[in-house]
């Protein structure tokens, strides 16, 4: 059986195959799944009046997405993987489900997953966001536009993004996010200006929320935060950034555990935000990338010029259970800065994904992060699990 007519792929029936190809025949298709170590069928069966689609890519890669983004662990322990541009899959520790814009979901890009207090697991994808409330996937177009400017913040919310795929809508009117309090998606505009030519970089790009009573709004120009009273704005002003220290480009935003405020970007790297003060963590680490400032191609300060690698375009982060940060990069694989130390995981450590577009910790504890497949720490090196 299949939920939503989604495409499902059973996990049960290598061992008949395995009989019958162990005879005379090389064994070419024996995928482990790291999540119980499980066998996956060559050849998944499709359900009925779906849309045929591909079958699940030979070992060791069980995901067939080229590219994912977004990962979840819902309450009831499945796993939830959102991919560029080809939908979402579940795993529910025994089959993987695979559901598109033909099951009902708002698009195939989905940039984030998450969990409401109902059970309801809500997918941002490029345009809109759809819910599957255990059977189903469904997009609803019920939006509140008459409250844009009446900001709350309690325990529960669920934040998205703008439905446009790079910006507001014409019924959203300027840049900022939905307010999801269980029942009702409220649109509320950032407080910037009204500037037209700068609604494009004001599209948002991250939301974080470490402490439960602030959350964090990324755009590509500036970080605003909420803490159910007034708003912190950081921008290119307010860092004193010039055409040679280079300008934001904000890809990715994290609160950690100890309140600091981590802003990840296409190009200068890393900055850390710490009670009111930022400084330029890629930079004083000596990691950033020449050219990336200004686009004058003169080494900077901390500019790498060897080829090593670097920390100048950051499209994900995440802490971990030890409280240690990691950072995910366009190029170089992963970070982990562990207060003192920055270490970077590569094809050697078993990161095969030079991108890492999504960094997470499960309800156990692990590690995961995703980009091309999608790999687990085991305290030393990563093991790909999809």
């Amino acid at each position: 059986m299949s939920a939503g007519g989604a495409t499902r792929v059973p996990l049960g029936c290598l061992r008949r195959n395995l009989a019958r190809r162990r005879s005379g025949a090389t064994l070419t298709a024996i995928v482990l799944l790291g999540l119980g170590t499980a066998l996956s069928c060559a050849q998944p069966p499709e359900a009925k009046n779906a849309t045929p689609r591909p079958a699940v890519a030979s070992a060791p890669t069980l995901l067939r997405y080229e590219t994912v983004r977004s990962i979840l662990q819902d309450s009831k322990g499945n796993y939830w993987f959102g991919s560029w541009n080809e939908g979402v899959c579940r795993f529910d520790g025994d089959s993987l489900t695979y559901f598109t814009k033909d099951d009902g979901l708002g698009d195939n890009q989905v940039r984030s997953i998450h969990e409401d207090r109902n059970g309801v697991v809500w997918f941002e994808c490029a345009f809109g966001l759809s819910g599957f409330d255990g059977k189903r996937i469904t997009t609803p177009t019920s939006r509140n536009y008459t409250a844009k400017d009446q900001w709350r913040l309690q325990p529960g919310d669920l934040w998205f993004k703008e439905d446009g795929g790079a910006g507001a809508t014409q019924a959203e009117g300027k840049p900022g996010v939905y307010r999801f309090d269980g029942k009702t998606f409220t649109y509320l505009t950032y407080p910037l200006s009204d500037d037209p030519t700068m609604t494009p970089s004001r599209a948002t790009t991250g939301i974080a929320q470490g402490n439960p009573a602030r959350v964090w709004f990324a755009t590509y120009t500036s970080v605003i935060g909420y803490d159910g009273r007034s708003f912190t704005v950081i921008d290119d002003q307010s860092l004193g950034h010039t055409e040679e220290t280079g300008w934001l480009h904000v890809r990715s935003v994290l609160e950690d555990s100890k309140g600091n405020l981590w802003i990840g970007n296409n190009g200068i790297g890393v900055i850390r935000y710490t009670d009111g003060t930022a400084s330029q963590f890629t930079q004083e680490h000596g990691l950033g990338k020449v050219g990336m400032h200004g686009g004058r191609g003169t080494p900077l300060p901390g500019d790498v010029t060897d080829g090593s690698p670097t920390l100048h375009r950051v499209f994900s982060m995440g802490e971990d259970r030890d409280g240690n940060i990691w950072f995910g990069t366009i190029d170089f694989g992963a970070w982990r800065y562990d207060g003192q130390t920055l270490t970077n995981y590569s094809a050697k450590d078993g990161l095969t994904s030079k991108d890492i577009m999504a960094i997470y910790t499960d309800r156990q504890g692990n590690l995961w992060v995703a980009g091309n497949g999608v790999f687990r720490f085991n305290g030393r090196s990563f093991d790909r699990v999809h």
